[in-house]
């Protein structure tokens, strides 16, 4: 399956890296769980293993128009990239030591539950709408159209610790590749 978007990434802005996610790595996740796609509850922190969460901003249904403003906030655009990498990889990602992988998101399970279905993922997308996972580990947020939204990272955890942050991610479509090169020279016996 090939990425269903193609998107020349030279006319939207660059994020920065603000330092909002310097202080992740080595952080232990916290002991509660988060609502699945899948229908299940996961607690990311009891998870043995590699898993690989990517947390993306904001996931719009095809029909519907874009957030006033959201091709010019650095880093917004390209979620569904970032989400096809994900799935395009994913046997990969597993084959080099992920046992788990997830999107994560501040939007509601239905919202993601469309996503999953349409863009064909064969892995879950977890939602923090309440945002108390974002807020205990302080992820990096901004705000559009009224709602909090996380800054796009991704994040390898071993055993329920913080072992690797990709931040700022850019361009979307290359994390899932460059997590997975990060994986195969890193890994774990």
């Amino acid at each position: 399956m090939t990425n269903t978007m193609v998107v020349d990434w030279s006319t939207v802005p660059v994020p920065i890296d603000d330092g909002a996610a310097s202080h992740l790595e080595g952080t232990r996740l916290p002991d509660f769980a988060l609502t699945s796609t899948s229908g299940e509850a996961v607690q990311l922190s009891n998870l043995a293993g590699r898993t690989v969460i990517y947390a993306y901003p904001w996931k719009k249904k095809p029909d519907a128009p874009l957030l006033e403003g959201w091709l010019a906030i650095p880093g917004a655009p390209g979620c569904t990239p970032q989400s096809c990498a994900f799935r395009d990889h994913a046997d990969e990602l597993r084959d080099a030591g992920a046992a788990y992988l997830f999107g994560l998101s501040t939007q509601d399970p239905a919202r993601q539950r469309e996503a999953v279905d349409r863009l064909h993922l064969s892995f879950p997308l977890l939602s923090d709408l309440s945002l108390r996972f974002t807020e205990a580990l302080s992820l990096p947020t901004f705000e559009a159209a009224g709602m909090t939204l996380l800054k796009r990272l991704t994040m390898i955890v071993s055993h329920g610790v913080i072992e690797k942050v990709f931040y700022p991610v850019f361009p979307p479509d290359q994390n899932a590749a460059d997590v997975l090169a990060w994986l195969k020279t890193h890994r774990q016996d």
